[in-house]
């Protein structure tokens, strides 16, 4: 898996282990710019949309701030 446009079908399909190996490079955040650390970004955040579940052990990677609009 690369850091490219997946369509939502795709997204669905993807497995622990390649969540697993998105992640471990956003940790590195070793890339030649910082467009492909943005589209790696990108992509674990549409994943997290789709299933949840294999992305919340990376959660803190997203810096997502839980919020309480009342």
């Amino acid at each position: 898996m690369t850091a490219v446009s997946l369509s939502q079908k795709e997204i669905k399909q993807l497995t622990a282990e390649e969540v697993r190996q998105l992640a471990e490079r956003l940790e590195k955040d070793d890339y030649n710019n910082p467009f492909e650390a943005l589209q790696d970004w990108h992509l674990l955040r549409a994943i997290a949309f789709h299933n949840w579940e294999l992305v919340e052990p990376y959660r803190y990677l997203l810096d997502i701030e839980m919020f309480d609009e009342a």
